[in-house]
């Protein structure tokens, strides 16, 4: 097999060439990542559970069937992680909280089964934060990953898809699964320097993934490039029966990312007095610099006038979220005896303050937004802000009271898709991510914008120096 740390780090479409070649097998590939994670990991806390004789068994197998001359899929007998809210039957999931160690999944979500069905190798499921409300990545009871970008200080890996960005950054998947409820896949992409992709809410079924918010969960995957996010969407998404807010979702076609034409589209440019006060000023350099990779591309940058608050938004989906989510756990969320960090205990009991009239006028308030929200961009292909205020900060400066999710819980809130891209790193070498979000179903732009810039600026092949703690 070709230099392991050169593997660890490919992409999907490159290890999938590599065992259409014949380079290396499916059971030469999970066996290096299971190594690297048995390495690796006792460092930076990603996994919650690696299935290691499940995943060399499914590798041997994918190599007999690719060995039998049977056609196969592009992302058959490649490696992935999934969330731990992603449900296994018979599998422990206990959703980030260690209150429900032994909780059992007693069905399999539908993103897993459509993943085996692609012929995809489970490694394991990754650490997230409890019960899947907060952006900062943090879980003071099951343990935060560490962000791999920086090994001298815990800083945030970004929530609460948090396992899932790093085992993508560090080389110990080369995809994951997250759900993003307000930003919980595109901000652990940009904090770890990664893409992540949160497609349109029912795109993808919800089925067998435990919920945090019924009106804006979406599952989507952390990836190393933009043609691997297009291509674990193009294997997830569809109609499922067991999920009633897939049903209306229209056809989800890839487009050619390698030949993608982006001259003539259209980009929304926010005025500089719309951005928040809290944006780091590195994130502005990253973002304008964005901005003029995608003019110098061909694409026409139109600078207009943002017609929602930024913070206002925030603030409204995160009461969604509580609201919905304290429905959720209300048997026992406000249970001192239980094990649940403060934090999240916290923002789920402020839901019960929500009434049920605040609640119906909140919903009433959320679809006005969506339609304004596609009435402004007429004429708009996507819409591009920093992906978060700042790059990852130490964990001993989280302020939980605080979010990093100002730019991304706007996308849900208006009912958008959005894709985080890695765009640049600050002086101390810590991940920028840009954000681009798009009408509902708009992925395959965002795809062919987001494939393009990648091209242009190789951000997203840097990889953090792990040596200290691989060997």
């Amino acid at each position: 097999m070709q230099d392991s740390i050169d593997i660890a780090f490919r992409s999907l479409a490159e290890l999938a060439h590599g065992l259409r070649t014949g380079a290396f097998s499916s059971l030469d590939l999970t066996r290096h990542f299971l190594r690297r994670i048995e390495r690796i990991d006792r460092t930076l806390g990603a996994y919650a559970a690696v299935y290691t004789d499940e995943a060399l068994a499914a590798a041997e197998a994918a190599d007999r069937i690719r060995g039998s001359g049977w056609p196969v899929g592009p992302l058959h007998g490649l490696p992935v992680a999934v969330k731990d809210l992603c449900d296994i039957e018979g599998k422990v999931a206990a959703i980030g909280c260690k209150a429900w160690a032994g909780r059992r999944g007693t069905t399999t979500a539908t993103v897993v089964e459509r993943l085996q069905a692609a012929g995809m190798i489970l490694l394991g499921k990754t650490q997230m934060v409890e019960f899947a409300f907060g952006g900062y990545g943090t879980n003071p009871l099951c343990g935060t990953p560490w962000n791999p970008w920086d090994l001298e200080t815990h800083r945030v890996p970004g929530g609460s898809s948090s396992g899932s960005g790093v085992a993508v950054a560090a080389g110990l998947a080369p995809a994951a699964i997250g759900s993003d409820t307000g930003g919980s896949v595109r901000i652990p992409a940009a904090f770890n320097g990664i893409v992540g992709l949160k497609p349109t809410f029912g795109r993808i079924s919800l089925h067998g993934c435990f919920p945090l918010s019924t009106t804006l969960d979406s599952i989507g995957p952390l990836t190393r490039t933009v043609a691997d996010a297009g291509a674990l969407l193009a294997a997830l998404a569809g109609p499922d029966a067991r999920d009633p807010s897939t049903h209306q979702t229209p056809f989800f076609s890839l487009p050619d990312l390698a030949a993608a034409n982006v001259q003539g589209l259209r980009v929304a440019i926010l005025p500089e007095r719309q951005l928040p006060g809290a944006v780091d000023p590195e994130m502005q350099i990253a973002w304008h610099e964005a901005a003029g990779v995608f003019r110098s591309l061909g694409v026409s940058l139109v600078e207009r006038e943002f017609p929602f608050d930024f913070d206002e938004l925030a603030v409204l989906n995160g009461q969604l979220i509580a609201a919905e989510g304290y429905a959720v756990h209300r048997a026992y969320i406000e249970d001192e005896g239980m094990a649940i960090g403060p934090a999240v205990r916290a923002r789920m009991v402020a839901g019960k303050r929500v009434s049920g009239a605040d609640y119906i006028a909140a919903r009433e308030h959320q679809r006005a937004a969506i339609a304004r929200f596609v009435d402004w961009m007429e004429g708009i292909d996507a819409l591009l802000t920093p992906a978060t205020q700042t790059p990852a900060i130490p964990v001993a400066e989280v302020d939980e009271k605080m979010t990093p999710a100002t730019f991304t819980r706007a996308g849900n809130y208006v009912g958008a898709c959005g894709v985080a891209l890695p765009a640049g790193f600050s002086a101390r070498q810590l991940p920028l991510g840009i954000q681009l979000l798009g009408k509902p179903f708009a992925e395959s732009v965002l795809l062919r914008l987001g494939a393009a810039f990648e091209r242009e600026t190789g951000w997203s092949r840097r990889t953090p120096d792990l040596r200290s703690i691989a060997e």
